[in-house]
């Protein structure tokens, strides 16, 4: 579901692009954050920003910053949160990777990483914004997914089993019971 709301946040974005000017660049940034546990009381994000120019003409000095990230509960464990691409031409995509640790419970809602970038024609440095990120439940309790595991593998090795004698099961107990209206013309003969 948030896949599909970055992707429309996107598409929406997208024709801005042309209307930001004739010959100019127009970076939009996508951010995506994926949970994993590597150990018990122990939770890794890896955050992933994929920058994309859909302008017409190149970004240079392209900057991206992503220090939304607080000591007290993150600690970076690969990567750096920024990155500098030289330039970004147009239709040309860049991506930056960085993981991070957390030993602290609890929610946290992250901000857009920004990006800065310069383009000839203009004095002043451009500024984008990544698509936000939505709340995260740090070290929250979630169902063991190994759960369903022991099941899908029964029902794929003895489904088609299962399935016969059930339907076996069922012809049998319908043949060998009596139905209603047998035994309605039954009790009315006995009086």
């Amino acid at each position: 579901m948030a896949q599909q709301w970055r992707s429309l946040l996107f598409l929406l974005l997208v024709p801005f692009a042309a209307a930001a000017g004739q010959d100019a660049p127009f970076v939009v940034a996508q951010k995506k954050v994926a949970l994993s546990r590597p150990g018990p009381g122990v939770e890794r994000l890896a955050v992933t920003l994929n920058l994309y120019n859909q302008g017409s003409a190149t970004a240079y000095d392209v900057s991206l910053n992503d220090d939304s990230w607080p000591q007290e509960a993150f600690q970076l464990i690969s990567g750096t949160t920024s990155k500098i691409v030289e330039k970004l031409d147009p239709g040309a995509t860049a991506s930056h990777n960085f993981i991070l640790e957390t030993k602290v419970q609890g929610k946290f809602q992250g901000s857009p990483a920004i990006i800065t970038y310069r383009v000839p024609t203009k004095a002043a440095l451009q500024e984008a914004y990544s698509t936000p990120m939505f709340p995260l439940d740090i070290l929250a309790e979630r169902p063991p997914q190994q759960k369903f595991e022991l099941a899908k593998r029964l029902v794929g090795k003895y489904g088609s089993l299962v399935s016969v004698v059930s339907f076996v099961g069922v012809f049998i107990y319908l043949v060998a019971s009596p139905s209603k209206s047998t035994a309605a013309k039954g009790s009315k003969k006995r009086r």
